[in-house]
């Protein structure tokens, strides 16, 4: 069988299957071995900085947004979008959060800022799509999670 490249997924493209919500084995598939690792180690990173306090849920999207993985307490932390051959964290920044962004704006790499001055701000908050495509933008969503709520004393 032969596939058309309209069907095949393209960078970026998300999972939109209803059915029930991706599994560990659906996501590595999806992410590719590279994203993965990132997935897992900002997972890790969230459990060990946070332990016992967010309950990570699936939620679907439609056929558009498709699936992504909340992380929230009584408000999120993030929202995780796995994408093919990527994934982007979504960081909702309240009125606190902006404050001590500026308060350290010269600080972030200017990939963050541009990304943070590009983002639309809503009545609860600047919304940020982050995509995670390195090492580097992993660290920059661990920073901006620590700043927006500081991790646990072990």
């Amino acid at each position: 069988m032969i596939l058309s490249t309209s069907t095949l997924p393209k960078i970026g493209d998300r999972i939109t299957g209803n059915s029930t919500p991706p599994d560990d084995g659906a996501i590595r598939e999806w992410l590719g071995s590279e994203a993965y690792g990132r997935w897992t180690e900002l997972r890790t990173f969230i459990d060990a900085s946070y332990p016992g306090v967010f309950a990570p849920d699936w939620l679907y999207g439609g056929k558009n947004r498709g699936w992504s993985l909340r992380v929230k307490k009584a408000r999120a932390l993030t929202t995780l979008v796995p994408e093919y051959r990527r994934f982007s964290a979504m960081v909702v920044m309240g009125r606190a959060e902006r404050e001590k962004f500026e308060e350290r704006r010269y600080a972030w790499r200017p990939h963050l800022v541009r990304a943070y001055d590009d983002a639309k701000t809503y009545t609860d908050g600047k919304w940020l799509t982050l995509p995670v495509s390195s090492k580097d933008d992993l660290r920059d969503v661990t920073e901006l999670l620590a700043m927006k709520r500081p991790p646990l004393p072990h």
